[in-house]
């Protein structure tokens, strides 16, 4: 699977978690020059607490297009770290 935003891949693995009909990828997988840290956090009622990302490519910024639980449920542990995105990120395989 790849994540694309801004015709660059953001993200690719073969190792992917679906959850919710959402990609999650390892995060090893993800490009770490194109994420910016952000201050939103929301939570998932089975999942825990989500931390978000920024997208930054060529210039054009996409707020909190991506997000990741750092801390997770028993329910969720299988994506702890895992980053899913939105907002026009298009994952394909």
């Amino acid at each position: 699977m790849k994540a694309i935003w801004n015709n660059q891949v953001i993200a690719e693995s073969s190792e992917t978690k679906v959850i919710e009909n959402n990609h999650y990828f390892p995060p090893e997988s993800i490009k770490n020059e194109f994420f910016k840290s952000s201050e939103t956090h929301t939570n998932c009622p089975w999942k825990g607490m989500a931390s978000y990302y920024t997208l930054q490519v060529d210039g054009q910024e996409n707020k909190d297009a991506a997000w990741y639980y750092p801390e997770t449920s028993d329910l969720a542990k299988q994506i702890k770290g895992y980053v899913a995105f939105w907002k026009g990120v298009e994952v394909v395989g």
